[in-house]
């Protein structure tokens, strides 16, 4: 194999994070046990490296380790954003893990290597990539939702989330080699050119995309495999929850569009009824059931699976040239949107968790509004934005989403997207209402980093919000030479 520091280049970031991962994993061994900190701070830095390193590669365009690599604007946008999800990830996670009893130096490299995976799932422009990129960010995920060991809500939480992603993964293994059987190739550009050919098997292909679609309906909670969510985002240590919340789905949403707007790009228009489906009962089923749950992190992990369904409309009218540039774009956009988001809110539920899984429930929450009016107000900010409410940077997401939808003829799941957000109004400001008109003493604690990261979210759902316009023209930059 003669390759060219071209190759390397396209991947410099992904190896980058994956070397520094590895010293630090050595480098940790050294570091007394009650002196982690600093390997959480050496974390950080090499994600802001890592971060460095990939916005100087913005407006570059490449392909590497012939054609299995890809650098772009769509890699290099939602590397940026996986690289700032792990360091709020790191953020949230320093001064939890004290306080819970579970501070080990292997967390943080954990974190790092599935950041790694997840890049280079961003970057995969071969099925076989795909896959080990897949196995990457899903094996460290495992670990530490089950970090809390000898509890056994963790440990039961790492079992599940284990057993159902290796499931899964079975259906991307098993969709790919059907995929290989119909074209002959796992290139994503290779599958382009075999799908034109009239000696290629289209059901044998349709049944191979259909189980990939499977593997990352998984990856991202789509309805119905959802299943998992739940009973993970509650048994696993909530600072792991928040970064699975937000990582995993921006890498699983990546990988979906990365294939499907290239490889399957033939099928378009016959996996558009599915796409609707999906969608459509994601959005459904998320956002009622949140409505009868009493512990926070069950309610947020409905929400998730909720905000999975708001996601996948962007890919219903992916198959309809005039409209999927934008629409791509405004997935793209609601991804930023909701992990911001999504770690304020999870900052302020670690705020005022206690051991033992104490203070999860709703009902902890009342009297907060009084006791502690920031934390308080940065959590409306959260649960308006959620909603889809001004001035927050989740309405300005759902109105892109809506907007590209209608644009593209699918008036009627716009319909249910606006139905079932004003569904998910109750249980969102549920929390407001319990914080502001309910009396009660929380506990909360006062943490740097996790201050850090509740006023950073707070700011950034607010002030996006009225100048959205640079973020939404950077995705849609990076979607241009997607197809």
């Amino acid at each position: 194999m003669n390759l060219t520091p071209q190759d390397y280049q396209v991947l410099t970031p992904y190896i980058l994070l994956t070397a520094w991962a590895c010293v630090l994993l050595l480098a940790d061994l050294f570091i007394p046990r009650e002196r982690k900190s600093i390997t959480a701070l050496l974390a950080a830095l090499g994600l802001a490296v890592t971060l460095g390193v990939t916005l100087s590669q913005v407006g570059i365009e490449q392909t590497g380790f012939f054609g299995m690599a890809v650098l772009d604007g769509f890699s290099t946008f939602v590397n940026a954003l996986l690289l700032v999800s792990g360091i709020l990830g790191i953020a949230i996670a320093h001064d939890y893990v004290k306080r819970m009893g579970i501070e080990r130096g292997e967390y943080y490299t954990l974190l790092l290597f599935s950041v790694s995976g997840m890049m280079l799932m961003a970057q995969a422009a071969d099925l076989i990539i795909v896959f080990i990129a897949l196995e990457l960010l899903s094996i460290p995920l495992y670990v530490l939702a089950a970090f809390a060991r000898p509890q056994l809500s963790s440990e039961e939480a790492g079992m599940k989330y284990f057993l159902l992603g290796a499931f899964a993964t079975g259906f991307v293994v098993y969709g790919t080699a059907l995929v290989f059987g119909a074209t002959g190739t796992t290139s994503l550009a290779g599958i382009v050119a075999a799908a034109a050919s009239p000696s290629t098997s289209t059901l044998l292909l349709t049944i191979g995309a259909a189980l990939v679609l499977v593997g990352f309906g998984f990856k991202v909670a789509a309805v119905p495999f959802h299943m998992w969510t739940p009973d993970v985002y509650q048994g696993a240590p909530t600072a792991v929850t928040a970064f699975m919340a937000a990582g995993a789905k921006i890498a699983g949403f990546a990988a979906l569009l990365r294939v499907f707007a290239t490889a399957f790009s033939s099928l378009a228009v016959d996996m558009t009824a599915v796409l609707w489906a999906l969608a459509a009962l994601t959005m459904i089923l998320g956002n009622v059931i949140a409505i009868s749950q009493t512990d926070i992190k069950r309610m947020l992990a409905y929400s998730s699976i909720a905000h999975a369904g708001y996601i996948l409309m962007a890919f219903v009218p992916y198959g309809n040239p005039a409209v999927r540039d934008v629409s791509i774009a405004a997935g793209l956009f609601y991804l930023a949107a909701y992990a911001f988001t999504n770690f304020g809110a999870w900052s302020v539920v670690i705020a005022l968790e206690k051991k033992e899984e104490k203070g999860l429930a709703i009902a902890d929450y009342a009297g907060l509004g009084r006791k502690h009016p920031l934390l308080a107000a940065a959590m409306t900010v959260f649960m308006l934005s959620l909603v889809g409410l001004p001035p927050t940077l989740g309405l300005v997401g759902k109105v892109y989403l809506f907007r590209a939808v209608i644009a593209g003829g699918f008036t009627g799941l716009a319909i249910i997207g606006v139905l079932t957000s004003l569904i998910s109004a109750y249980y969102y400001l549920r929390v407001v209402v319990t914080m502001y008109m309910k009396d009660g003493e929380p506990e909360t604690v006062r943490e740097t980093w996790l201050g850090f990261t509740t006023g950073l979210s707070a700011i950034v759902t607010v002030v996006f919000s009225l100048l959205p316009q640079s973020l939404f023209a950077w995705a849609s930059e990076a979607v241009l030479k997607l197809f």
